[in-house]
């Protein structure tokens, strides 16, 4: 199944000129049976909103192939120049927020480090929450190690059947997604900072949350691209750091 993937992107014309192949726009292919899953790193935000464009029709061509029942792609791009902070010259405003619109809050589950318990301070929050009766929402957006998968006990891959809207998966009354719910779990994921962002935007904005009270998200440890893309762009509700007592 792989390699005829691989052959009809391979003999897919993009508008432009090339193919996704020729042009090195592929990232992390994924074939779990009859369901296929791959990013394009588009080189510019220009190139990505064209290959944005193109990506249902790929989608609808790559179902032709026989056994193959199920295709999701994620567009990225690298992310523009930063501005010119100069002495006396002000920085440009931040772009749209990645805030859905049917979520009232948006509470993020940070740690300065691994192994302190912020995926099940994650989990049992997001639980004890529903439990009361609140619409919550759990994004694992730990893309380096995501871990609630396993602790919410769900293992089936997110429906997309009409290639633009996520179905998310649900437990113990919670609306759940993870990133590792959408790739091969026994293959590391080597993405730099505009693929995170990239998917980290596609979970927030593409996922049919519906309407919640809360949304729980569960970041990677540390500081990095992900932490800071969610801070400037999400509007938080609110933060909890997680951990352990020091002497």
């Amino acid at each position: 199944m792989r390699e005829k993937i691989l052959a009809f992107l391979e003999n897919f014309e993009l508008e432009g000129g090339g193919n996704i192949i020729s042009r090195d726009l592929m990232r992390a292919l994924d074939v779990d049976g009859s369901k296929a899953s791959f990013v394009l790193e588009a080189p510019s935000p220009d190139v990505a909103k064209s290959l944005d464009a193109q990506r249902l029709k790929i989608q609808d061509k790559l179902l032709q192939i026989d056994g193959l029942d199920e295709v999701s792609i994620v567009v990225t791009s690298h992310s523009k120049e930063p501005p010119n902070l100069k002495i006396g010259r002000h920085p440009e405003p931040q772009e749209t927020t990645m805030k859905p619109q049917s979520v009232s809050k948006i509470i993020a589950i940070a740690s300065g480090k691994g192994g302190v318990g912020k995926s099940t301070v994650s989990s049992n929050l997001a639980v004890a929450l529903a439990s009361k009766g609140k619409k919550i929402g759990l994004l694992d957006a730990d893309i380096y190690g995501p871990s609630q998968p396993r602790m919410m006990g769900v293992s089936e891959r997110p429906r997309s059947p009409d290639g633009k809207r996520i179905i998310p998966l649900h437990a113990h009354g919670v609306t759940m997604m993870s990133i590792g719910l959408m790739v091969d779990p026994n293959k590391a994921v080597v993405w730099r900072g505009p693929m995170l962002m990239g998917a980290l935007q596609q979970m927030l904005s593409q996922v049919e949350w519906g309407d919640l009270d809360a949304l729980i998200v569960d970041l990677p440890p540390g500081t990095g691209d992900v932490q800071l893309t969610l801070c400037q762009k999400a509007e938080l509700s609110g933060a909890i750091i997680v951990s352990t007592p020091q002497d």
